[in-house]
């Protein structure tokens, strides 16, 4: 493919994938809101609990061996289904292990309430192993239209069975149906959309093939979800369920915001680079692209949000979630980290380089994880625990980057150079705009000054100085819009 072929293809592929994305977080987050009303922090912190179990599980099913379908220069039906039934047999064991040993996580933290919820829950993992290979088959054609409609039909559904049955008084039941339709849903919907059904076949050959790249990103995503998963871990334990609803729902929006925007870019931006993987120049062009235009919306989004969190928190969730307010601004901080992470780390992937990737998962989670027990046991301060999580995103920036001086071209200290304007401009549109905000006593119209102050500042600074990143996304959506018309 030629590259304005490609570049046309991956623009069309990146909108849809932002439309899926945006389409799903929005309503998402309005169901979210309307579920926090109803429910109480305790029914989130056993959700969370019981999330952990099914993460991980996830991890170890889908992660790896679906990017390896995605990765691969070339795949064939057996490929696919080879990895289908590597993928579904280790989800019906996770499965099984999960529902014997159900009571015995309920006992551990003092939660009998989660025993057939978790084994509900549970059902998950098989369902992920089938809808993870259409996805890889599908992402691997730049195909992000089908998983647009997926995701659609997905979260509405999810939505009128989430908020019907916590309005009937079920109360963690509500969750937990509502996590299992989403996750039927898409995977009945893609099967629509895509002409693959496995087939009772398995070729070692291939297998090994496949999880000699698959398997240190499983590893990789397996330590990860850990890592993520280990303070809820801690939190449920160590503290109160009350204490882990309060810092799931401050991480839920931060998390859903940067899904949003920074998972639109990097799925596509994968399928890129692994296309043109031989081209090293032209690789680090699109590394650059895709972390200069993640950058340029998640890190103003982040500092509006962590602004204008207490209004927000308050008119949308009702006082009683107040108290999470600390958190969501903390992970504010946190996700505007994001796209340095995700950019390197997927342009590792693209270049077939999973052995790095393993490698510097393994470094951060060693100190990352000693940070996070030291603030739990020592300090013995749930804030703390949580300011690790900074600490440890700070100093990664610098590890994930590291290697792509040498893989691409592309140092640390260019990098630095390509964010620094979004986070410059960004601090001082939210400096002004907190500022201004604090002499509103009405909490909607607080919302709406800080929103107004902090689009027009931010964006007239960046049209003033013709900052590359919004000259490049106005060209581009010119381009597109014209290309339409034609």
């Amino acid at each position: 493919m030629s590259e304005d072929g490609l570049k046309s293809q991956t623009v069309s592929s990146l909108i849809w994938k932002l439309l899926e994305r945006g389409g799903n977080q929005i309503i998402q987050l309005a169901v979210q809101v309307v579920l926090a009303r109803i429910l109480v922090p305790e029914d989130f912190g056993a959700l969370a609990i019981m999330l952990v179990f099914v993460n991980i599980g996830n991890a170890i099913v889908q992660s790896g061996l679906n990017t390896a379908i995605v990765q691969a220069p070339e795949i064939d039906e057996g490929d696919c289904s080879t990895v289908f039934w590597m993928s579904f047999v280790i989800s019906i064991i996770l499965y099984f292990g999960t529902f014997i040993f159900a009571p015995a996580v309920a006992t551990f933290y003092s939660m009998p309430v989660i025993v057939w919820p978790l084994r509900v829950l549970c059902l998950i993992l098989p369902l992920g192993a089938f809808n993870s290979v259409q996805i890889a088959i599908v992402q691997r054609r730049l195909q992000f239209r089908k998983i647009f409609i997926a995701t659609m039909f997905a979260v509405v559904s999810s939505a009128v069975f989430g908020i019907g049955l916590a309005a009937a008084g079920t109360g963690i039941w509500a969750l937990v149906v509502q996590q299992l339709v989403y996750q039927a849903v898409s995977c009945v919907v893609m099967a629509f959309q895509v002409r693959w059904r496995p087939r009772f076949v398995f070729v070692a050959s291939r297998a090994s093939r496949l999880f000699s790249f698959g398997w240190k990103l499983l590893a990789s995503g397996l330590l990860e979800q850990v890592y993520e998963s280990l303070s809820d871990l801690i939190i449920g334990k160590q503290f109160s369920a009350t204490s882990l609803g309060l810092v799931s729902q401050g991480k839920k929006y931060p998390a859903a915001l940067g899904s949003m925007l920074d998972g639109a870019i990097q799925p596509v931006m994968l399928s890129a680079v692994s296309r043109v993987q031989a081209d090293v120049y032209y690789v680090k062009r699109l590394v650059r692209r895709a972390l200069k235009t993640s950058t340029f919306f998640i890190v103003p989004s982040m500092t509006l949000f962590a602004v204008a969190a207490e209004p927000i928190v308050g008119i949308l969730l009702g006082e009683k979630w107040l108290a999470c307010v600390p958190f969501l601004q903390m992970y504010c901080f946190i996700y505007a980290l994001l796209p340095i992470h995700t950019t390197n780390l997927q342009a590792l992937n693209g270049m077939g380089r999973s052995d790095l990737f393993l490698k510097l998962e393994l470094i951060k989670k060693a100190y990352g994880i000693c940070f996070i027990l030291f603030a739990a046991f020592v300090l013995k301060d749930v804030y703390l625990m949580v300011a690790m999580y900074m600490v440890t995103g700070i100093i990664s920036t610098f590890v994930n980057a590291y290697p792509n001086k040498r893989v691409i071209g592309y140092s640390y200290s260019e990098q630095i150079r390509d964010i620094a304007p979004a986070f410059v401009i960004s601090a001082i549109a939210g400096g002004l705009a907190l500022f201004c905000g604090s002499f509103v006593a009405s909490p909607g119209l607080q919302i709406l000054v800080e929103v107004a102050l902090m689009a027009i500042i931010y964006f007239g600074i960046a049209g003033i100085f013709k900052l590359e990143a919004f000259e490049y996304l106005i060209n581009t959506a010119r381009d597109f819009l014209g290309a339409k018309r034609r």
